[in-house]
């Protein structure tokens, strides 16, 4: 039997460490929306609520932002968080998988189902019934959550599988990044546009000079995240727009997308994320909170998107893909593995998590639509373990050495 090549090898570990990450990272996401709810329904709900309404201003003087620090996590560190996904966009866009059209064509086929499917079961289920701003809520797949439940099966999963959900959460971010800059945006300033604008040219200027120094664009990032906040378009989207203009090639010989990658992810997947789990998870889960009619209809909703949903549109779309010859699954990967795939999609815990406050600022709905996520979710995970699990060894998994 002939070896693998250095490269391949090389290409196998690094997506092996990036597996493992996302699914410590998964775990860590687990425990802070634990300690939230063990907060809020055990301890005191009133002074979770206190701390993260707490006002925090930076700055010196009148040269200062004032926000409460349940705002500071989603508008501030959350950035980074969508600054990472968008690398690693960028990095499958050009060198990944989706740089090769029939490699991408299965999942980005099978992520359509899975955006489109949820949205319009969400449309159904609250059509002349509540507002139906939250159709963008089940819409993304956690990739950390569902690593960190495909974890549980061990080698009873091909790595394939692994790869394909991944690819597919990436292409549901995409959408799910269109989605918060067109549908979820206030009142937009003009001015401070122009600023954010500005401060991109000058990024894109020093990287068409061959700056590869990370440190120098650190000023002018912070410049572009202040002018997105003050014009009144999610600050997070700051992330996506440098993160577009990094460089995905290598610049003097610097490799500078997998360097923020690979210093950013254990920051973003054991610090940020469990802190915003920790914020945006606290609810009340006795009959209280869904005693009000349209709460219970947007928990409905909401988790029957995630689970009907993602399911019925990633394993339909993929099979009509595969039935029409468009795409092909990854190697090792079989009809069980692609639905247990599908029913995993439905795990859509961080960034259906953060568009919930944009979609439905005030309660009922909000808190409503909070439990029907992560109702949603666990049983999403639970039906994708069940799928997934009969069996011993995936065939394309060595044993441990």
């Amino acid at each position: 039997m002939s070896k693998p090549s250095t490269k391949g090898s090389a290409a196998l570990d690094s997506a092996t460490r990036f597996l493992r990450t996302e699914a410590g990272g998964g775990f860590a996401l687990l425990i802070g929306a634990f300690a939230a709810l063990v907060w809020v329904n055990l301890i005191d709900a009133e002074s979770y609520r206190s701390l993260w309404s707490t006002e925090v201003r930076i700055g010196i003087g009148d040269v200062a932002i004032a926000e409460t620090l349940g705002h500071w996590v989603n508008d501030g560190l959350m950035t980074l968080f969508f600054f990472l996904i968008t690398l690693e966009i960028k990095r499958e866009l050009v060198t990944g998988d989706l740089r090769h059209p029939k490699a991408a064509a299965l999942p980005i086929v099978a992520a359509a189902g899975g955006v489109l499917v949820p949205i319009a079961i969400f449309l159904a289920l609250t059509a002349n019934e509540i507002d139906s701003s939250g159709w963008g809520i089940p819409m993304a797949t956690d990739a950390a959550f569902a690593i960190a439940a495909l974890a549980i099966l061990g080698d009873r999963v091909g790595i394939g599988v692994r790869l394909f959900l991944v690819t597919l959460a990436v292409v549901d971010d995409v959408a799910a990044i269109g989605v918060i800059a067109v549908a979820y945006v206030g009142e937009v300033s003009f001015g401070w546009l122009a600023v954010a604008v500005g401060a991109l040219c000058l990024v894109a200027l020093m990287r068409a000079l061959g700056v590869a120094r990370i440190l120098v664009f650190v000023p002018v990032a912070l410049l572009v995240w202040v002018a997105t906040l003050e014009s009144g378009i999610h600050a997070t989207l700051a992330g996506v727009a440098l993160a577009l203009l990094t460089p995905a090639r290598p610049v003097q010989g610097r490799r500078v997308l997998e360097e923020l990658e690979d210093g950013l992810h254990p920051y973003v997947s054991f610090l940020i994320l469990p802190l915003f789990a920790l914020a945006n998870a606290g609810v009340v889960l006795g009959g209280s909170s869904l005693s009000d009619p349209d709460a219970r209809r947007a928990a409905l909703a909401v988790a029957v998107a995630l689970v009907v949903g993602k399911f019925v549109g990633v394993s339909g779309a993929a099979l009509l893909a595969l039935k029409l010859r468009i795409g092909a699954l990854p190697n090792g990967v079989d009809t069980r593995g692609l639905l247990g795939a599908a029913a995993l999609a439905g795990i859509g815990f961080t960034v259906s998590l953060f568009i919930t406050p944009l979609a439905y600022p005030d309660a009922p709905l909000l808190e409503g639509a909070k439990i029907g996520i992560l109702c949603g979710s666990v049983v999403a995970a639970i039906v994708g373990v069940a799928i997934l699990a009969p069996g011993g060894r995936h065939p394309t998994r060595e044993p441990d050495r």
